[in-house]
């Protein structure tokens, strides 16, 4: 059963001003270690990082817990590339789906919560 769905679009500009500003600290408060490691893999960081905000916006607005807190979701991607995200205190038997895409301005990502 679906209980929320959530969707979310990033300027990729935004990030990379954010972190131009408060570098490091900006990153690290926002992002957990893997996510952050994937992002510096790639030659163009700032997609990946937008990306995994919207990622991260849209699974709180999905969820509708305001308990949850940037570093409590932790975006990842499985071995044949499709993102997944592990959420700190998430009941059981709750599923998250999740699809990110960027382009050259934009980064989005929805997310969709079920419940067995």
């Amino acid at each position: 059963m679906v209980v929320g769905i959530g969707i979310d679009i990033v300027e990729i500009s935004r990030i990379r001003t954010a972190v131009d500003k408060w570098g490091d600290k900006f990153i690290e408060r926002i992002f957990t270690p893997p996510e952050i490691a994937y992002a510096r893999s790639h030659t163009l960081p700032f997609q990946h990082y937008a990306g995994r905000f919207a990622a991260k916006e849209a699974i709180y607005k999905a969820l509708g817990d305001q308990s949850v807190t940037w570093k409590d979701i932790t975006v990842i991607n499985d071995v044949s590339g499709k993102p997944s995200c592990s959420v700190k205190r998430l009941r059981a038997g709750t599923i998250i789906h999740i699809s990110i895409s960027h382009s050259k301005y934009y980064a989005v990502a929805n997310a969709v919560v079920e419940t067995k």
